[in-house]
């Protein structure tokens, strides 16, 4: 099994590569934001890790069909969901597009463009 540790690493080096993105710590959890907007939070909840990130909220249901995520508690109800960690083995592709995915829906539009420019370039 995976350690928290070395989730967290892999996380951290996804979400820091966006632009103008920072890590801090909320409620003793890593959360990850860009200007002041939270767009992933690295926590756990009643004893199961997770990977918290925002979906579009027309699209929230069918993820919550799928076994690996939940309504993310307190948050849910704005198109959050949390991804078990140890539900089934991680797919780190997958993992970068949800969370470029939340990033994309909390940045500013004119940040929006820079970012989306800046992955063209570099042929994402």
């Amino acid at each position: 099994m995976v350690s928290e540790r070395q989730i967290l690493t892999k996380l951290r080096k996804i979400c820091l590569a966006l632009p103008a993105s920072a890590e801090t710590v909320t409620f003793g959890h890593p959360t990850f934001r860009v200007d002041g907007k939270t767009f992933v939070v690295f926590e756990e909840w009643k004893g199961e890790l997770g990977i918290c990130m925002k979906v579009e909220k027309e699209l929230q249901g069918l993820f919550l069909e799928d076994s690996r995520f939940f309504r993310t508690p307190y948050i849910g109800k704005h198109g959050w969901v949390t991804l078990r960690v140890y539900a089934a083995r991680l797919n780190w592709n997958e993992v970068a597009e949800l969370v470029k995915g939340s990033y994309r829906l909390v940045t500013p539009k004119a940040r929006r463009f820079v970012a989306g420019t800046a992955e063209k370039r570099r042929g994402r």
